[in-house]
């Protein structure tokens, strides 16, 4: 409980902070929630990608030996210094509840053909494609993993606000705002008994005079 003159001014002013308090509960309350839905959301989203990525490298991977085995380690060598693929990523941000997240664009400039279709095994073009989009996938990977670490220290942040507004704040201004409520209430059941003895004593002196 706050040490409070216990006037009329502090009471007032009490009840307006505590219903402040319930407010700012009530929003951090809701952007928790909301936080949470969205945070669970790209946790789900995230181990999808995972799932892809690994699979779309493991196929890359085993393209590229199947490639090696029809032509041989050098031959796919000077083929893969002739392929011209340039890739970029752009990044912008979005943001949710105030939290700024980013957004990834993974983008590819091609020069082909790299080199001619004779004698070139078709695996090399599995093995490219796998890998141009397992690129390309790690790029949304990698957006969906710094937004979950954000969010969820955003999420832990707000928790505490929220807990601290529940278990701390708010039971504190209820508590003194009762106490100078009682005593107030108290104060003024002294003063009515005090004016109604005062007149009786009045009243008794007009008698006897």
């Amino acid at each position: 409980m706050r040490n409070v003159a216990p006037t009329k001014t502090s009471l007032l002013n009490l009840k307006s902070e505590l219903q402040f308090a319930l407010l700012g509960y009530e929003l951090l309350d809701q952007k928790r929630n909301i936080l949470i839905v969205e945070l669970l959301n790209l946790i789900d989203q995230a181990v999808d990608f995972q799932e892809k990525v690994d699979k779309l490298l493991a196929d890359a991977y085993t393209n590229l030996q199947k490639a090696v085995l029809d032509m041989g380690k050098r031959n796919v060598l000077q083929l893969s210094s002739a392929v011209n693929i340039k890739s970029s990523i752009k990044i912008k941000h979005r943001r949710i509840m105030g939290v700024q997240l980013p957004v990834v664009e993974s983008s590819f400039e091609e020069h082909p053909p790299y080199y001619s279709p004779s004698g070139t095994s078709f695996w090399v073009d599995y093995s490219l494609e796998a890998f141009k989009s397992a690129l390309a996938n790690m790029g949304r990977l990698a957006e969906l993993k710094i937004s979950i670490m954000r969010l969820a220290q955003e999420v832990k942040k707000t928790v505490r606000k929220v807990n601290a507004l529940e278990k701390i704040a708010i039971p504190d201004l209820k508590e003194t705002v009762t106490f100078i409520q009682n005593r107030l209430e108290e104060n003024e059941r002294d003063m009515i008994i005090l004016m109604k003895q005062v007149k009786n004593r009045l009243e008794k002196r007009r008698k006897t005079g």
